[in-house]
């Protein structure tokens, strides 16, 4: 069995032992996984046959644990970079503690891969990986935290809660970015954040991304020697728009190094 490959520039494959979620701020207005999830439920998938509730979420898309999906991983015998739950988000307050240690133990089982986790919910992620840390247990280095913030106004909420997780590797996606995000504040200290994706919206209605927010985003992450990584301009389709930044492509990753700190 392996993994799901993936056209997610910044990762190799993803893994689900999660699907389905709700939105919870304006960056989930277009989600990308909302539309798939749909997709995959005309088609008759039994991973996607239970329906969310249709205020923030919609058909295929309501929150279903996979049990069977939480040993995948053991059977990879190729490394490879993961992303966990593309269509969903572990730290959903509707995933029980156990089933998220679960998917821990999985990968701290298997440091061959490195896995990268995503959350809008970095208050739940804090407090879930903080108490753990508390009894003893430190997130395996090959796991790296990350959240998503598309303006300053969730950067501000959300990257203190992901600063204060236990983590070898901090990282944010700002994508979509509908906004720009002065991260002056915890660019400061070296040890806060390791990586940054940012990134324009596809799909039908993308909302435009401002150049000059990205061009800052790319400023601060090379003032401060924090790996950036430029996905996407956006538009109707992921490719519309491109990938050049001032010329270039921009696909820094954090130092492998990091994760034996």
């Amino acid at each position: 069995m392996s993994s799901t490959r993936t056209g997610i520039q910044w990762t190799e494959a993803t893994w689900n032992p999660v699907t389905g979620c709700d939105r919870v701020s304006e960056g989930c207005d277009h989600c990308y996984a909302l539309t798939m999830a749909a997709r995959l439920k005309a088609m008759g998938s039994d991973r996607y046959s239970r329906d969310g509730d249709p205020r923030t979420s919609g058909p295929g898309f309501g929150v279903t644990l996979h049990p069977d999906k939480i040993r995948e991983p053991l059977s990879w015998r190729r490394p490879r970079v993961v992303f966990v739950n593309s269509m969903s988000d572990l730290f959903h307050p509707l995933v029980p503690v156990d089933f998220i240690a679960d998917v821990f133990g999985t990968m701290a089982a298997t440091p061959l891969h490195t896995y990268q986790v995503l959350t809008k919910r970095a208050g739940r992620m804090a407090s879930v990986v903080g108490s753990w840390a508390m009894k003893g247990f430190q997130p395996p280095p090959n796991v790296w935290l990350g959240t998503s913030v598309e303006n300053q106004r969730w950067a501000n909420i959300r990257i203190p809660k992901l600063v204060e997780t236990p983590a070898a590797v901090r990282f944010l996606s700002a994508e979509p970015l509908l906004g720009p995000v002065d991260l002056s504040s915890w660019l400061s200290d070296a040890s806060a954040l390791h990586w940054v994706i940012a990134g324009g919206e596809s799909g039908i209605g993308a909302r435009s991304v401002d150049p000059g927010w990205i061009r800052d985003l790319r400023d601060q992450c090379m003032d401060a020697r924090v790996a950036f990584f430029f996905k996407q301009w956006g538009g109707r389709t992921p490719k519309a728009g491109g990938r050049e930044l001032d010329g270039r492509t921009w696909e820094d990753m954090p130092l492998r190094e990091l994760a034996a700190v």
